[in-house]
């Protein structure tokens, strides 16, 4: 996943969760907004309670490789929030992948409020 394409500031985390339609499911929930750029970006944000700092960076590092596994299911001009829950295991990295993609799916044929607002 390229620098770029990464959400980084508290701030539009914020705008996104609060704003955003989103898709839960047993190890994270994924949020999704409007971000009126050419370019989707993604933002991973793990909590204390899933471990020590090398245990949440390694859940990070695997979304990021799931995530650039779907990038191609990404719409250009969107922002994708993942908050990854408490009873995510970095030893299910199969069902976690596959759990992803079914998200990604199901949050794409979601209508954004922001799409409702408008019409």
């Amino acid at each position: 996943m390229k620098k770029i394409n990464t959400v980084k500031k508290n701030k539009e985390f914020t705008n996104i969760i609060k704003n955003g339609i989103y898709f839960k499911t047993k190890y994270f929930s994924l949020y999704k907004y409007n971000n009126n750029l050419n370019i989707y970006r993604i933002g991973i944000s793990v909590g204390k309670k899933n471990g020590n700092a090398v245990i949440r960076n390694k859940i990070k590092r695997q979304l990021r490789n799931i995530a650039d596994k779907y990038k191609n299911n990404y719409s250009k001009g969107e922002d994708y929030i993942i908050i990854v829950k408490k009873d995510y295991s970095v030893s299910f990295f199969n069902e976690i992948n596959k759990d992803f993609g079914e998200a990604i799916i199901r949050i794409n044929k979601k209508r954004s409020k922001t799409n409702e607002k408008t019409k």
